[in-house]
């Protein structure tokens, strides 16, 4: 069975950045589940992994505008610190719901604090990298037709209703 569209695919994987720093991994750990074609994981890698099959291993460099998009300056804001009412400690790394510049919820994470002034980035911490997965196609299944209909797998591994 090849990796295609409505399969439930299972992926041992190694993350890093350019570095060669490891960001993620799956070792010591359960697989990865996902649902391929529905968006899932990054576009990038699932278009790399389209046609694979189990035992399949591959090395795949995702650039920028096929991960998690280009850095952009505009999705950093500097905020007041009496816009974070009820937080008592705010700290550099915490992360919050945002409404973004089109009306949207967005996650921002705090970058810096200077005295009444917050500095946010709604980028994702990963934008503007290349991303380099080590990946090893463990197991290929049909997916359910309600895993499908949900856009996600179920049960070990997947997401749990």
């Amino acid at each position: 069975m090849l990796i295609a569209a409505n399969k439930a695919i299972s992926i041992d994987y190694t993350l890093t950045n350019d570095a060669g720093e490891v960001i993620d991994s799956s070792a010591g750990g359960a697989p990865l589940v996902y649902l391929h074609g529905a968006g899932n994981i990054i576009g990038g890698l699932e278009k790399a992994l389209l046609g694979k099959q189990v035992g399949d291993e591959l090395d795949v460099s995702v650039e920028p505008e096929d991960a998690y998009g280009e850095y952009s300056a505009e999705l950093v804001a500097t905020l007041s610190r009496s816009m974070f009412e009820g937080v008592d400690e705010l700290e550099v790394g915490m992360q919050f719901h945002a409404s973004g510049p089109d009306g949207g919820m967005q996650i921002v994470t705090i970058r810096e604090l200077e005295g009444e002034d917050v500095i946010v980035d709604g980028n994702h911490p990963l934008a503007g990298q290349r991303l380099n997965f080590k990946v090893k196609v463990i197991s290929i299944r049909d997916a359910s037709e309600e895993e499908v209909a949900h856009g996600h797998i179920h049960g070990e591994g997947g997401h749990h209703h």
